[in-house]
């Protein structure tokens, strides 16, 4: 709330900062490295410098709590000055984008952390900084930590609400948030009380994730990051505003959670696939997208609509040459190189389809979606699942599109109400339900191999013996299933579809006006969104050996995303960029091969990139570098004279 308050923004990544803060609290508290036990140490979150400096001798809790506080506000004031503040005045995808490369940067090097010290060498003794025991209510024992967390939570809220209400600085923040330039004419710096609550808010974050791992006993990077699900659910219902609203909405989301997942472990009439924990998880998701529902409105008000930069979609041309052109160049690197290239280009082609998802959506339509991968997931289970029951190819990944066709489609039906950064919380709210609800269902834990897709007769299976590992067979299939799909995107892009889609993406009331239906526009859209990934995700059914719920984590969504966006998200190179960059894929290969930590590597390099490129090149690299070749072309162009 106090960076949206500030800037904006909806930081998706603040429980991700919160998760730094408190790695370094009990990284200085704790931090064992090579079976040695030492204490003192900082990790630091960036590549190419040491894991960790040592800075103390067996350092107090109250040292080690207030180096992290003075960490978090560090790590606060530089996302602001470098991520936040140049793009205050940026369209909300810039903004969304940018808040997606801080998240995929610290959940991925703290992910290298965790790695570069061995599994098993690195570990954390969580020591909770709350009393113990417990409290009897009836038959039951409520530990005494919850009380305590729950009273910190509301003198917290009450002591904001007293801030922005009363004091100086509070009337400076909603000045500068609803009238920048009436601030500054009175005196006030939006930079500097944007730069305070960015620091209070990354404090308050660190301070919240030190507590609730104490409690929890445990500290993850990927999980912990996640937790900004609910909490942006609790912040949604309290209308990103109201202190205290928003607490009791925290508070009792977290209940209801406790009672629900409670019942489910004692209630007996449960079916055995819907996972453990799974009904409690999915109550923030739930909320989000009641409220969010409920709180929009089919078209932005009057005031709503602003002027704002959209990423350029450039026209495709002659799309039939190009996609015939690339698949060649595919058919002929599967052909004539090794197998572990042949993975490489099959790793690429399948993330460069899935990523043609975020261009149709995201690019043209102008729709934020953090569930694309999700759906690829859900298409490759369902493929599977169909698949093992003795559903033939091709009709098994038919289905598999056609069931993950319709949850996306309904997924897209908050869209008819809502746009840009709170769409973004509803997918990512959706993404978390699907890996909740049915990727961690035990009976997908244990599948059996897919049988080999056959088509024509002809064996169409990615295994095989030896050198013939990784057969180009499948690979061409994926290369021409890619060049099918871009040219597909291409040709609506050119129609009177993709125009429609535009003309929502850039003023939905004037293209409600120009006797558009905005709300089957967008249902459209996401209808080929989901079409999109679930092709993605088929092939992935067929190429992996084994289905893991792990492959489609959201983290997988954002990375998708942020690759798409840096290729330029409104255009086909975008989907081209992402395939080539992918973990796994051709640059991987060209890298010299997977390693055990390459993914983290290439995730925290993209975050970076991402960052970099929403605040200089929104267009993405591929239209940044078409315009610096044209400058140059112009510059070197000899001029004719006159006599």
């Amino acid at each position: 709330m106090l960076t949206y308050r500030a800037s904006n923004v909806v930081n998706l990544a603040h429980a991700a900062m919160g998760m730094y803060g408190a790695y370094v609290y009990y990284g200085l508290r704790n931090f064992q490295l090579a079976s040695t036990q030492t204490g003192g140490n900082l990790i630091l979150p960036i590549i190419g410098l040491p894991t960790h400096v040592h800075v103390l001798d067996r350092p107090t809790a109250a040292a080690a709590l207030a180096i992290a506080v003075v960490v978090a506000a560090l790590l606060g004031a530089f996302v602001y000055a470098v991520a936040f503040r140049p793009l205050r005045t940026a369209p909300p995808l810039a903004r969304v984008v940018a808040s997606l490369g801080v998240f995929l940067y610290l959940q991925s090097v703290m992910n290298l952390r965790v790695e570069e010290n061995g599994a098993g060498a690195s570990s954390f003794e969580i020591r909770s900084l709350l009393p113990t025991g417990g409290v009897h209510i009836g038959d039951a024992v409520v530990p005494t930590a919850s009380f305590v967390l729950a009273g910190i939570a509301v003198v917290t809220a009450i002591v904001l609400a007293l801030v922005f209400r009363y004091t100086r600085f509070g009337l400076a923040t909603r000045a500068a948030a609803e009238q920048e330039k009436g601030a500054l004419l009175t005196g006030i710096s939006p930079d500097r009380v944007g730069l305070v609550n960015w620091i209070v808010a990354s404090v308050l974050a660190t301070l919240a994730v030190v507590l609730v791992a104490g409690v929890t006993q445990k500290l993850d990077p990927t999980e912990t990051s996640l937790l900004v699900v609910p909490a942006l659910a609790a912040a949604l219902l309290g209308g990103l505003d109201g202190f205290a609203l928003t607490t009791i909405a925290g508070l009792g989301i977290g209940m209801l959670q406790g009672t629900i997942g409670l019942y489910q472990i004692r209630a007996t009439w449960i079916p055995s696939w819907l996972p453990a924990g799974g009904a409690s998880q999915a109550i923030p998701v739930l909320v989000i997208l009641v409220a969010i529902t409920m709180r929009g409105r089919s078209l932005p008000s009057r005031e709503a609509i602003v002027d704002q930069r959209l990423p350029l979609s450039p026209r495709p041309t002659r799309p039939a040459l190009w996609s015939l052109v690339f698949a060649t160049m595919g058919v002929v690197a599967l052909l004539t190189l090794g197998a572990q290239w042949r993975l490489a280009i099959v790793v690429s082609t399948i993330s460069g389809i899935i990523a043609l998802s975020s261009v149709v959506l995201t690019g043209y339509v102008g729709q934020i979606s953090l569930a694309q991968y999700a759906f690829a997931g859900l298409a490759a289970f369902t493929t599977a699942k169909l698949a093992t029951s003795g559903i033939a190819f091709p009709w098994a990944p038919i289905l598999g599109v056609v069931v993950t066709v319709v949850v996306g489609i309904a997924t897209g039906l908050p869209a008819v109400r809502v746009r840009g950064m709170t769409l973004a919380v509803a997918t990512i709210g959706a993404a978390v339900l699907i890996e909740d609800l049915v990727f961690a269902s035990p009976s997908l834990a244990a599948m059996d191999p897919l049988p080999r897709p056959r088509l024509f007769g002809i064996d169409l299976g990615f295994a095989g013996v030896g050198d013939a590992n990784f057969r180009a067979a499948f690979g061409i299939f994926a290369v021409v299933v890619f060049a099918a799909a871009a040219l597909a995107v291409a040709n609506l892009r050119r129609s009177a579809t993709g125009l429609r889609w535009l003309a929502v993406r850039g003023n939905e009331r004037a293209a409600a006006a120009a006797g558009i239906d905005v709300a089957a526009t967008k249902l459209s859209a996401f209808a080929v969104s989901s079409f999109l990934a679930a092709l993605g995700g088929t092939i992935i059914a067929y190429e992996s050996p084994a289905l893991s719920p792990q492959q489609f984590m959201v983290v997988g969504a954002i990375a998708v995303l942020a690759l798409t966006y840096l290729g330029g998200i409104a255009s086909l190179s975008g989907a081209l960029v992402a395939g080539i960059l992918a973990s796994g894929g051709i640059l991987t290969e060209l890298q010299g091969g997977a390693t055990g930590s390459s993914s983290s590597y290439q995730f925290a390099l993209s975050g970076v990139m991402l960052v970099a490129v929403a605040v200089l090149y929104p267009d993405g690299i591929v239209v940044a570098a078409r315009r610096g070749l044209g400058r140059l072309a112009h510059s070197v162009r000899p001029t004719g004279g006159t006599a």
